[in-house]
């Protein structure tokens, strides 16, 4: 029994770790949306094979202490939920990079007189994934239910660029079509970013209730 929980706590501290280290990808994509710097961008983009490298890592460890140990009740909802952040985790990762990827684009073009501030936008999906960890680390129901009533207000705002980016078109700037679906891009994997967060804090809720909250349970 001292052995299966030394390799729950394992578990828990490599994706306390991979989380960590997601979490500092978001807060550095948004410092480099903010600057449009292409030499973050890039570092981003190089360093992402430390999150792929981590959640295979963690999904086999995972996947082992079930077959060895055959949990039940608590802690297998905790193994469950744990392979479903930490692939929720890459996913944002994967986010990350896309939007490095698109920032080394519109990087090289003067700023649009309709380019969109994402600077609120990615503050909430960071604080958003910064929130569904702590409800991880500290069990804490409220705050992971917090976090999904936190969602629409992304969505508006990806609503809100969608928008201004249409009308430029509209006012006949559609000579810059490329950057402009640029900038819409940004705007859609800042959203799907938000959308793991959401869903790890589902994860979290899952692991403490032992019920399954998707599909707008708590709206």
């Amino acid at each position: 029994m001292k052995h299966f929980q030394r390799e729950l706590d394992k578990v828990k501290k490599m994706i306390l770790t991979l989380g960590a280290l997601v979490e500092q990808g978001v807060h550095r994509i948004k410092t480099a949306i903010e600057e449009r710097d292409m030499t973050l961008a890039k570092e981003i983009i190089h360093n992402d094979h430390q999150v792929d490298e981590m959640e295979v890592e963690i999904e086999e460890e995972c996947l082992k202490i079930i077959a060895l140990h055959q949990p039940v009740a608590a802690d297998l909802r905790f193994l469950i939920a744990v392979v479903k952040i930490n692939n929720d985790l890459e996913r944002i990762g994967d986010q990350v990079v896309n939007i490095a990827q698109r920032v080394l684009h519109i990087a090289k073009r003067p700023v649009a007189p309709y380019q969109f501030d994402y600077s609120v936008m990615a503050e909430k999906a960071e604080s958003m994934l910064r929130m569904s960890l702590d409800s991880l680390v500290n069990q804490d129901l409220d705050l992971a239910i917090k976090v999904l009533h936190l969602d629409d207000e992304v969505d508006k705002l990806k609503n809100e660029a969608y928008d201004r980016i249409k009308q430029a078109m509209a006012d006949g700037a559609s000579e810059d079509i490329g950057y402009m679906i640029n900038l819409l891009l940004i705007s859609r994997h800042i959203e799907r970013l938000a959308d793991h967060a959401t869903n790890i804090a589902e994860e979290v809720i899952y692991m403490i209730e032992g019920e399954i909250v998707r599909h707008g349970k708590f709206d």
